[in-house]
């Protein structure tokens, strides 16, 4: 599912949704982008997805997902290396917010971005008023509630792919360039999951 809406009221007036992704530095998978508009109550709890346990991030994106209005969008990885990772991300947070404002049913009137940059006048069709947050994951309840959808339903990307390319260790890395990553793609070469626009995979690429 990739959006959703309440089941209980909507906290916040205006309408405000958390925008955050995951995957933007893995060498393999998509990146995918979380929008949440907070229920009333707001869940308890909500943080950085990366300072969260996993059992606290499973718990959490279950009620997020049962409470709140949210979109998700994936970004694959031949869009990835067509845009660069930066517009490729622009484009999943835009996708992302179009589909909670629809799952929501009226217009959402700004969007907090976890960064230093907002997708207006970086991604087609990005038409919301925007800001920018840097650690906006630590700071604001609805972009943590964001970062823990995004993380959590890339997190099941990356461990199905794992289950046909055991070799690369993606249910522990999630496609980050570790150790064990890197030597797999020295060993077996790339697979249709990595990003070839980046440098690990480019270079091991020219010498193939």
């Amino acid at each position: 599912m990739l959006s959703g809406t309440p089941q209980g009221g909507i906290g916040s007036r205006p309408l405000v949704a958390g925008v955050d992704e995951a995957g933007r530095g893995p060498l393999a998978g998509p990146v995918v982008a979380a929008a949440v508009i907070l229920c009333k109550p707001c869940p308890a709890g909500l943080a950085d997805s990366k300072v969260l346990t996993a059992s606290a991030r499973a718990k959490l994106e279950a009620t997020i997902r049962a409470r709140c209005v949210f979109g998700i969008a994936v970004v694959d990885v031949e869009t990835i290396d067509r845009l660069n990772i930066f517009g490729a991300t622009m484009l999943a947070m835009t996708q992302a917010v179009a589909r909670a404002e629809a799952a929501l049913g009226q217009s959402i009137e700004e969007a907090l971005i976890d960064g230093n940059l907002t997708p207006q006048g970086r991604a087609p069709g990005w038409r919301w008023p925007a800001r920018a947050i840097v650690k906006g994951d630590a700071k604001e309840r609805c972009i943590s509630a964001a970062s823990i959808l995004a993380k959590e339903y890339r997190d099941r990307i990356m461990r199905e792919a794992a289950l046909t390319h055991p070799q690369y260790g993606w249910e522990r890395n999630m496609g980050y360039g570790t150790r064990e990553h890197v030597e797999a793609l020295r060993t077996y070469g790339a697979t249709p999951h990595h990003r070839r626009s980046f440098a690990p995979v480019a270079q091991l690429e020219m010498f193939a």
